[in-house]
């Protein structure tokens, strides 16, 4: 569903420069130093509204969580989300994910955050998922040698299409899951869809990934 147009979203992000980072390539090599410290840097691609990323920072306040979401009206809900909540490691941007490079140095990210993409079932927009290989090659870049992207989705195409992507990219599978949540994993933070999906009984997938060295 198109989010509802928000006329009122420019203003409202710069009226946020505590949560929302307006020109994030001025930070490229410099994004332990934005917020207090030298955190490791999480990178979540998709935030939606940004429940999982509040989820995230609260469980892990010794971690800077950057929050990437392409669609202006939706982000200032995220933006609205982590104000209410308070927390000072959290930063959100408002861009794409094509552009990570001019955004972050090499062997910058720590983790990166694939969570609900859009598949983009049709063949002729393959180079526009998130797990085509001009994608990876920008996660490869930009992630930490020891560093890991971890995966959510309820799209059983997306998924196999993923890991054959990673597969075939030379990417070590760390885990594979068909059904996440018969794992009962406690540490994991659900997104709005992930709620929405499993209380219809949909499987979630997760897998976890590291690039080769």
């Amino acid at each position: 569903m198109r989010a509802r147009h928000k006329p009122w979203a420019d203003d409202y992000l710069k009226d946020n420069p505590d949560i929302v980072e307006l020109n994030p390539s001025e930070y490229k090599g410099n994004w332990q130093h934005l917020k207090s410290g030298d955190k490791p840097i999480h990178l979540e691609i998709g935030s939606g509204k940004g429940q999982f990323i509040e989820g995230m920072a609260n469980q892990h306040p010794d971690i800077h969580f950057v929050g990437m979401e392409v669609v202006k009206s939706i982000i200032v809900s995220a933006v609205e989300k982590v104000s209410e909540a308070g927390y000072s490691n959290i930063t959100l941007i408002n861009e794409n994910a094509q552009d990570l490079s001019e955004l972050f140095e090499d062997n910058e990210v720590d983790q990166i955050y694939l969570n609900f993409s859009d598949p983009w079932p049709k063949n002729r927009h393959e180079k526009r998922r998130l797990t085509y290989k001009t994608f990876l090659e920008q996660y490869y870049r930009i992630l930490k040698s020891n560093g890991e992207l971890v995966m959510k989705t309820d799209n059983k195409g997306l998924f196999e299409y993923s890991l054959e992507s990673f597969s075939q990219y030379g990417c070590i599978l760390e885990e594979v899951s068909l059904d996440l949540h018969q794992l009962q994993d406690p540490l994991n933070v659900m997104t709005e869809y992930e709620e929405k999906f499993s209380a219809k009984g949909q499987p979630i997938y997760r897998c976890r990934v590291r690039f080769p060295a």
